[in-house]
C-alpha cells in the first residue's frame, strides 16, 4: 500500500509518498515560502534533490507542482496516480466533532469548511489540497488527520474560556489546540530516546516554526497547549500576533475605524515576526539581518519570540508539576541553534545545561544537554507525515475489512 501524505501549512507544503509495507519513504519534498518571494520546491528521491525555483503564488500551484514531480519521467517514483492507494491529509481544525482521523466524504468536507472560520490560514489550504488530489485521484480514499485531535484529552478546566458558558454550549467557543500530530510524534520519540515508557514521563514539546505552539504532555496525553479557539493564540509567530489584550480590538475599531475584517487580517497576516521586524515572516531572514546587520527591530522580534517561549515553558512546568524533558521541533526548533540556546539560557532553574557542541546541529534527533543536566532537552525532527500515513492505513484497512464481511 502506497500512501501519499499532504501537509499544507500556512506558507508551506510538505509531502511524502510512503510504502506502508515497510514504511519506506519513496519520495518526499517541501514547498517553501508559498506566497513569499523566493518560493521553492525541493523534491527528494533516494537522497537526490530536484529543485524547482519559480513563483508559487498559492497552495493550488504548490499541489500541482508536487503531483507533477511524483510522476516526472526523470525524478518521479510512480507512473501515474493510480499507484497511490490513499491520501492522508493534515487538517488543522476539526472542532469538537472530530477527536480521531476520519475518511473524507461530503459531510466531512462541509465540516471542514465550517471550521475554516476558526482556522482561516490553514483549513482553506487543507481543503485546496484535498480537492486537488480528489480531482486527479477520484477513486483513492482521502483521510483527514486533525491537528486538534491530540488535544481532546485536555481537562475541561484547561480548555474552557471564562466567558458566559452559553457561548461554549451554543457556538463551541473553547480552546482546541493545534499541531497535535507533531506534539504526539515528538513526545513519543523523546520517550523512546530516553529509554522509558511515555506513561512515566512529563514532557513539554515546542513546535516552533512559522506557526508555533507549545504543549504540556503528561504521560502521553495533552493536558494543555497555548493555541486556542483558533491557531492565532499563543506565541508570536511568522505573521500571527499570538496572545494580545482583547481590548485592543474594540480600540482599533472605535478609535481608528478599522473593520473587524481589517483587524483580523492584521492579526493573522501582518503581525508576529513580520509585523515587529518589518522585514520578513521567515525566521531565517530575520536571524540573518539581526546577526549580521545588527538591526534592532529584527533582534526585538526574536527577543519577543524567545521570551514568550520561555514564559509558556515555565507555565507548563507548573501545570505538569515538574518536567522530565523539553523537546524542540519544526523549522525553527529543529534548525536554529541560536534560538534554542537563547530559550534555554532562561531555564537554568530547571537544572538545564546545554552542550554547545551537541546543540550545533540542524534537523537531527539528539539530546543537546550535558550528562549532568537535570532536565533533558532534545531536538527531534517532527514527522507528522508518518503519523498521518499510519492513521490513514488503519482507516483504509478497517474500511476494506468492513466491506469484506
Amino acid at each position: 500500500m502506497k500512501i501519499l501524505v499532504v501537509n499544507c501549512g500556512s506558507s508551506s507544503l510538505k509531502y511524502q509518498l510512503i510504502d506502508m509495507e515497510d514504511e519506506k519513504v519513496l519520495a518526499k519534498g517541501l514547498v517553501e515560502r508559498i506566497g513569499i518571494d523566493g518560493s521553492i520546491l525541493t523534491h527528494k528521491v533516494n537522497g537526490e534533490k530536484h529543485v524547482v525555483s519559480e513563483p508559487i503564488k498559492d497552495h493550488r500551484v504548490a499541489v500541482k507542482l508536487v503531483l507533477e514531480a511524483l510522476v516526472d519521467k526523470q525524478h518521479g517514483v510512480i507512473k501515474d496516480m493510480s499507484e497511490i492507494s490513499a491520501v492522508g491529509h493534515r487538517v488543522v481544525h476539526g472542532g469538537e466533532q472530530y477527536s480521531d482521523a476520519v475518511i473524507i466524504d461530503n459531510k466531512v468536507m462541509e465540516s471542514l469548511k465550517d471550521c475554516s472560520k476558526l482556522a482561516p490560514l490553514h483549513n482553506p489550504p487543507n481543503i485546496i489540497g484535498i480537492n486537488a488530489c480528489k480531482a486527479i485521484m477520484p477513486n483513492a480514499p482521502m483521510v483527514a488527520v486533525f491537528d486538534t485531535a491530540f488535544h481532546h484529552t485536555m481537562p475541561k478546566y484547561a480548555y474552557i474560556y471564562p466567558l458566559p458558558y452559553e457561548l461554549y454550549e451554543r457556538y463551541g467557543i473553547r480552546k482546541y489546540g493545534f499541531h497535535g500530530t507533531s506534539h504526539r510524534f515528538v513526545s513519543e520519540e523523546a520517550a523512546r530516546l530516553m529509554g522509558k515508557d511515555i506513561s512515566e514521563l512529563k514532557i513539554i514539546t515546542c513546535h516552533l516554526g512559522n506557526g508555533a505552539s507549545i504543549c504540556a504532555v503528561d504521560r502521553g496525553k495533552s493536558i494543555d497547549t497555548n493555541m486556542g479557539f483558533t491557531p492565532l493564540a499563543g506565541l508570536a509567530m511568522g505573521t500571527r500576533c499570538g496572545d494580545i489584550d482583547p481590548a485592543i480590538i474594540p480600540f482599533l475599531t472605535n478609535e481608528i475605524g478599522m473593520s473587524i475584517d481589517e483587524i483580523s487580517n492584521i492579526m493573522n497576516n501582518e503581525s508576529g515576526i513580520l509585523g515587529m521586524s518589518g522585514i520578513s515572516s521567515d525566521f531565517r531572514d530575520v536571524e540573518e539581518i539581526a546577526s549580521f546587520k545588527h538591526d534592532r527591530r529584527a533582534q526585538l522580534a526574536l527577543d519577543v519570540f524567545y521570551y514568550r517561549v520561555k514564559s509558556f515553558i515555565g507555565s507548563y512546568v507548573a501545570v505538569l508539576d515538574g518536567v522530565d524533558a523539553i523537546v524542540f521541533t519544526a523549522g525553527v526548533g529543529e534548525n536554529s541553534s541560536i534560538g534554542r540556546a537563547e530559550i534555554c539560557s532562561g531555564l537554568t532553574y530547571l537544572g538545564i545545561t546545554i552542550d554547545e557542541e551537541k546543540n550545533n546541529i540542524r534537523g537531527k534527533a539528539t539530546e543537546i544537554t550535558t550528562a549532568n543536566s537535570k532536565t533533558k532537552v532534545f531536538v527531534i525532527p517532527t514527522n507528522e507525515e508518518l503519523v498521518i500515513a499510519r492513521d490513514t492505513k488503519f482507516l483504509v484497512q478497517k474500511k476494506i475489512s468492513h466491506k469484506s464481511k
